[in-house]
Formats: C-alpha cells, structure tokens, sequence
C-alpha cells in the first residue's frame, strides 16, 4: 500500500488534504486513481489509513481516515555517528541505517573525509538527508523519523560526549573488544564510524578517552558504509528487534 509523510498535525478522521509533494507522489509518480488504499504517517509515531477520495490537477485528498498507530520502532535506541563520505555513500547509510531502525545519525567532519562542507552545503545537504529518510520510512514502514543532527567537527563532538551515559563504542580494525562480550546496554548506544581512510590516531585516541570502547568486527577492514550497517545489523541483533 502506498505510503506518504505529511507533517503534524494529522486529523483522526475525516479527510485529508496530502501536501504538495506527497501529492505529485501520488497522482503523477505513482498514478494512484480515486479509490485506491494509501496510508499517510506524521514521522511522530502516527499512521491514518484511508482511500483517495479526490483527485484532480495538483490537489489529492485521502477519505475514509482511520487512525492505525502502528509501533514499528526498535526498542534499542541508536545514536549512529557516520564520519562524512562522497555524497552517494552517504545518501546510502542514511537511507539503510533508517530501514535498521536507527534513532538519531550524526555526520561528523573528520580530518580524513572525503566530503568537505562550507556551512551553506551542509544546510542544503542535511534537508537532503532528511528527504531520504522520509523516504526510507516510507518504503520500510516507519512511521517515526530519525533525527538527524547537522554535520560537527568530530573532536567537538567527542568533548560534547565526554560527560554523556550512553554506551559508546568507536568501530576500529585494531579494536580488542567484540560485541557479543559486551553487557546489554541500560540506554542509547552511541556507534562511531570512521571515514574511508580511517580516524587519525589523534581521533581514535581522543574517543578512547571519552569513554569509547574499541570494537571490531571480524577479521575484515570494511569500507565505512560497509561497518555502519553491519554495525546497526549487529546491535539489532544482540538487542534489539531482530533477537
């Protein structure tokens, strides 16, 4: 069944007026047809199931709405700090760690990332990043968004996290600790990821001295889109949805 984000507030009844875009979507992307079963969600948690009641040049409205609040979140909170890659790569984390179930992604400036951003393009790329987050939950049947932060420095990040409760963990090829050895965490699991080349060891220091712990995943160096996902894939597994 088709699926569009409309912002808050959504009616629990009645009828609905989709937004401009979701309304493109549906008349000129998908050629839905008076009729037709949708289901709209506010990125709040909240889902409406109803039909195309009109449809007519730009404007499309949904009837027949039915309040279907479906929980479909993870119970394991992640917070996912990606080190900036090229834009596809990005675009691609953010859109599968979405569909994982993550809460929250950091981009983090690292000195040995690929994408450099003046403040202008990081403004115009996170509204980019959110559009494909909204898309991933309309695919994947979220109805929660994740929040994403804007791109920070990574060492004023990690000071930023130095006094924080989360269960910090920074994936490194040389890292001793596996997950499967490591407590179910009581909160947020804070999960740092490296750029192409890898933290510095002036980054993997600093993050080991504000309280992150080094981790591994076998015996393979993974590209970074690579180790965020398998990371998320993992920690779902052991805590999360998937077990």
């Amino acid at each position: 069944m088709p699926r569009f984000y409309c912002p808050p507030p959504l009616p629990a009844s009645g009828d609905f007026e989709l937004p401009p875009e979701a309304a493109h979507h549906a008349a000129r992307v998908l050629r839905l047809r008076e009729g037709d079963a949708v289901q709209i969600f506010d990125g709040q948690g909240r889902e409406r199931h109803g039909v195309i009641a009109e449809l007519g040049g730009k404007r499309v409205v949904v009837g027949n709405l039915i309040a279907a609040d479906i929980d479909r979140e993870s119970p394991l909170k992640v917070l996912l700090a990606q080190a900036l890659a090229s834009s596809e790569k990005m675009d691609w984390v953010i859109q599968k760690a979405t569909e994982l179930g993550v809460t929250e992604i950091q981009p983090i400036d690292t000195e040995r990332s690929v994408a450099r951003l003046t403040a202008e393009r990081a403004a115009k790329r996170l509204e980019h990043w959110q559009q494909v987050a909204i898309s991933a939950c309309e695919q994947c049947g979220r109805n929660t968004l994740p929040q994403i932060h804007p791109p920070i420095d990574i060492m004023v990040w990690l000071q930023q996290m130095q006094k924080s409760q989360d269960t910090k963990l920074i994936l490194l090829p040389q890292g001793a600790g596996s997950l499967h050895t490591q407590a179910k965490p009581e909160g947020r699991i804070a999960l740092l990821i490296g750029a192409e080349g890898g933290f510095t060891q002036t980054e993997s220091d600093t993050a080991l001295n504000c309280g992150f712990t080094p981790m591994r995943m076998g015996a393979r160096v993974m590209r970074t889109e690579t180790a965020a996902i398998a990371g998320l894939a993992a920690l779902q597994t052991l805590w999360g949805d998937f077990s």
